[in-house]
């Protein structure tokens, strides 16, 4: 019998930051344009579901820092729409998604 095709299962997701992260020196210098209106957000991937990996970095798990100090929820409306999908493709998303969140006016944290 020929193996099963493999499920896409890596996902991105955005996670909303505290206001407080702005107090961070290295991530105002990051986000030069920021939209005060917009929040501050965290751009990641993984190949896990999104809830399981938030609740990992609220534990430390594999944690970002930012995530897990000021992590508040994740925003799936703005990443829902492109999960599941590759590996590799979530890779490329992670960066993309970033980019244009940025580019938007969201202040942006990515790892």
């Amino acid at each position: 019998m020929p193996p099963r095709p493999r499920q896409h299962h890596h996902h991105v997701y955005v996670v909303e930051l505290s206001d407080r992260v702005w107090n961070l020196a290295s991530f105002r210098r990051a986000n030069p344009d920021h939209d005060i209106r917009k929040p501050c957000v965290y751009v990641g991937m993984t190949g896990l579901d999104p809830d399981l990996r938030f609740d990992r970095h609220k534990a430390g798990v594999q944690a970002n820092r930012l995530v897990r100090d000021y992590g508040l929820r994740l925003l799936p409306e703005l990443y829902a729409v492109y999960n599941p999908m590759p590996y590799e493709a979530a890779r490329e998303m992670e960066v993309e998604l970033a980019i244009g969140l940025r580019e938007a006016g969201y202040a942006v944290w990515q790892a």
